[in-house]
């Protein structure tokens, strides 16, 4: 059997490919399926007045209701999806990217390079990706406030807010431009990948094809970009992929639990959770204010991690047989 026949024969991974597909449509037609209006502020476009701070139910206006404030929660969910897949390719990219050089040169090096390297990235495994956050967050908070800034994080849907009195110089508006939560996840998350790369690539310059590269006079770089890579980056595809939805899920809940960040889908969460954990709230009088949110979130996640195990059981030989 095929391994693309094999990948297909499953029906979880129908779900995952099905559920993936479903949301890169949302991402590449939200244009299409919800369009912006006038009063549109990023993800977030109000349907009614903005001092009405009851949410309401779905309506023909509002197919999914409107949060406190008015804002349209079909629209936010739609355009969110658009923000959650590019963060998410962004983070697994940056973290497939990083992980198979540093794999890749430390296996390749060996020796004492070898294990200076992976100490390295053990001690990078011992340092939390949310402990991460916040401290990047504080050093960008910090920097900008050296150079006459003011940095805080706005209760409403808009997040962070960075304003200056004067025009603010090059350096401060590079930081503005950076989203700390990408930026954490990534120096935070590629050490499983450098750790699978740097196995595989210890087993391959092993092999007799590397042993003949070499004793024909192939030179250490062009043996990695020819050989080495090409045959040890497939199993760090699929581990990047599951990051996808894993970072959409944590940028969601540091969004949600007001640690900064601008996940369109925690942000939704964070404006109507008082209706449904706060005093008085009721989880079944307001559904629509976390219920689309959530399963967004959930599937998400869930679409790209059965995507990953359908990929790793493709490109296991002894499955595949």
């Amino acid at each position: 059997m095929s391994r693309l026949r094999f990948f297909l024969s499953r029906w979880q991974n129908w779900i995952g490919l099905i559920i993936v597909l479903t949301f890169t449509i949302m991402a590449v037609f939200a244009p299409v399926l919800s369009p912006a209006n006038k009063t549109t502020q990023g993800v977030f476009m109000k349907v009614g007045r903005s001092t009405d701070r009851v949410p309401h139910p779905p309506s023909a206006e509002a197919p999914l209701g409107t949060l406190p404030g008015q804002i349209d929660v079909y629209h936010a969910l739609v355009w969110g999806a658009r923000e959650a897949m590019i963060f998410g390719l962004l983070v697994a990219l940056g973290t497939f990217v990083i992980g198979v050089l540093f794999g890749v040169t430390a296996g390749y090096s060996g020796g004492a390079v070898n294990s200076i390297m992976m100490r390295i990235s053990d001690a990078f495994i011992a340092f939390p990706p949310l402990a991460g956050v916040v401290f990047l967050q504080q050093i960008v908070a910090i920097t900008i406030e050296s150079m006459g800034g003011i940095y805080w994080f706005n209760n409403d849907y808009v997040g962070r807010v960075v304003d200056f009195q004067f025009t603010p110089p090059p350096f401060a508006v590079f930081l503005m431009k950076v989203d700390p939560i990408l930026i954490s996840l990534v120096l935070f998350s590629w050490m499983p990948v450098a750790r699978l790369v740097n196995s595989i690539v210890i087993t391959l310059k092993n092999t007799d094809f590397i042993q003949s590269a070499r004793a024909l006079g192939g030179k250490p770089f062009w043996i990695i970009r020819r050989h080495i890579i090409p045959n040890s980056i497939g199993p760090a595809i699929v581990l990047s992929a599951r990051d996808v939805g894993s970072s959409v899920i944590l940028q969601a809940t540091i969004t949600f639990i007001g640690l900064g960040g601008q996940s369109a889908w925690g942000i939704l969460l964070s404006m109507g959770r008082n209706w449904v954990i706060g005093p008085g709230g009721d989880i079944f009088a307001a559904w629509w204010v976390f219920v689309p949110a959530t399963l967004a979130i959930i599937l998400f996640g869930t679409g790209w991690n059965l995507l990953g195990d359908g990929l790793t059981e493709m490109l296991d030989p002894k499955r595949a047989q």
